[in-house]
């Protein structure tokens, strides 16, 4: 549905840099973006960025908490939330000091996040919409809270796991056990 598809609306959720979004823009010719962030220190960067890969005119960019700031219905829903759970954060490298713990941590299993746009995509997706998350090792945790989920894994050429799609089809069948 999408390769290759001008024109499409695409949503991609806790922005950071925006480099999701941008890459979007810049593959998908005549492709409108919304990116949406909580943090204005995060939506900088991500101004920054869509300056210099030239797509401010269809990358939009919005403060507010996950769906809080959107309108409309998107095709395509992407997001790399903080999925971090809290045993992870407390044993990471002293490296990763230097990055927002609001962009890391989503709570004891990592899923805080996970769970709102679970609960919350399908009304923002167009009949044939997919949902795409990355969740990394918080994968395991998902699998066990909504075993009965159809969560579409996916497998990438250069490695790296940790990512799923629903159809908006599969998010509303499943509603009830995002609550």
């Amino acid at each position: 549905m999408i390769a290759g598809t001008p024109g499409i609306r695409i949503l991609d959720l806790c922005t950071g840099g925006g480099c999701i979004g941008i890459a979007c823009a810049l593959a998908i010719p005549d492709t409108v973006v919304d990116a949406s962030d909580i943090s204005a220190t995060a939506l900088t960067l991500a101004a920054e960025n869509v300056a210099l890969h030239g797509v401010a005119e269809r990358v939009n960019l919005r403060e507010g908490s996950l769906f809080e700031p959107i309108a409309g219905l998107y095709d395509l829903i992407l997001s790399n939330p903080p999925y971090v759970d809290a045993r992870d954060i407390e044993a990471m490298p002293a490296e990763f000091d230097h990055e927002p713990l609001l962009g890391l941590a989503a709570g004891d299993d990592g899923l805080d996040i996970v769970r709102e746009i679970l609960r919350d995509a399908a009304r923002y997706l167009r009949a044939d919409g997919v949902l795409v998350v990355e969740v990394g090792n918080s994968a395991s945790a998902m699998k066990v809270a909504w075993p009965s989920v159809p969560f579409d894994w996916l497998h990438f050429a250069e490695g790296g796991e940790g990512v799923f799609a629903l159809t908006r089809d599969e998010l509303v069948q499943h509603a009830g056990s995002f609550r």
